[in-house]
């Protein structure tokens, strides 16, 4: 496990799009937000670019992140927003780079692939956080999502409890190990690829955005016919956004849940604010964490040294 140094006022962040194009009017305005808190901002080469429903060509955004990996000025890479795009460019990644010069790299939603890549090929603990387009930019961006940015200064204990927000527990259990996943449409697109996730003995946090419980089913099943539910040591489920059912006979996302995780051998705690959510919990990737459904807690190590 590598950590990635703090950050310190005066340090630059550069902001990228790996994936779907981001509104640049929002980056920008998000991009007070880090100067607000002492830092500098710069802006990737490409991020103002448009191919469709990606921030330029696959060479564009290549050709940013490891630009952006590469410069030492550079101390932490916040995304723009998510979408689609970054598994196009994950088999031509420079991990290498990144091993050599480990740095803040924070995301969520479609960066997920970027995550679980990054942390199995080099180590590199990463940030599933709120971004600048699809979060910071919003008038409902709270202070208590705001504040997930601390601890990339000082490195701090996260302690999620019912104090943030309410938690059901589907399965009883305190479990120890490394905190993995993210979006669980992406956690399921890597399967049967190198990038596979490896949830052996592992938290599983699992999020989405925009899943019927139809959908979300059908993932769910595909995780567990690849063994990746039973191999966890836990699973914390996240905020599952705008997942009402379209259709007039349907499970609730309730039952879905139930169904696939009262029968596992391992704690399953529901209901944390980690995702498509405001406030937004932002939580190290690759950080040792443990998961108490007696106390409902989920503690994470500091992801920052």
């Amino acid at each position: 496990m590598i950590r990635p140094e703090r950050l310190k006022k005066g340090d630059t962040v550069g902001v990228i799009a790996p994936s779907g194009p981001p509104n640049i009017k929002d980056v920008e305005s998000a991009a007070h937000f880090f100067r607000d808190l002492g830092l500098h901002v710069r802006m990737g080469k490409h991020v103002d670019k448009v191919h469709g429903y990606l921030a330029g060509s696959d060479q564009q955004r290549l050709e940013d992140l490891h630009a952006m990996i590469q410069d030492p000025t550079i101390k932490a890479i916040i995304f723009a927003r998510g979408g689609y795009g970054a598994g196009r460019i994950i088999a031509d990644i420079d991990y290498s780079l990144i091993q050599a010069n480990p740095k803040i790299i924070w995301g969520y939603s479609d960066i997920t692939y970027l995550h679980t890549a990054i942390r199995q090929l080099t180590g590199l603990v990463t940030f599933h956080g709120p971004m600048l387009a699809s979060d910071i930019a919003k008038e409902n961006f709270d202070g208590l999502t705001q504040s997930m940015f601390n601890q990339l200064f000082e490195p701090s204990q996260l302690i999620y409890s019912e104090k943030i927000s309410s938690l059901t527990v589907y399965n009883e259990g305190d479990a120890e190990g490394i905190l993995v996943g993210g979006n669980l449409s992406l956690v399921v697109s890597t399967l049967g690829t190198p990038y596979e996730i490896d949830t052996k003995d592992k938290l599983l946090l699992l999020e989405d955005i925009d899943e019927e419980p139809y959908r979300v089913d059908s993932m769910l099943n595909q995780l567990r016919l690849a063994g990746k539910l039973q191999e966890a040591a836990g699973i914390v489920v996240g905020d599952f956004a705008k997942a009402e059912a379209q259709m007039d006979l349907s499970l609730s996302l309730e039952e879905v849940f139930h169904d696939y995780f009262s029968k596992l051998d391992c704690p399953v705690l529901e209901g944390f604010q980690i995702g498509h959510c405001l406030p937004h919990i932002a939580v190290p990737l690759g950080a040792p964490a443990n998961l108490s459904t007696k106390k409902k807690t989920l503690i994470v190590e500091p992801g920052v040294s």
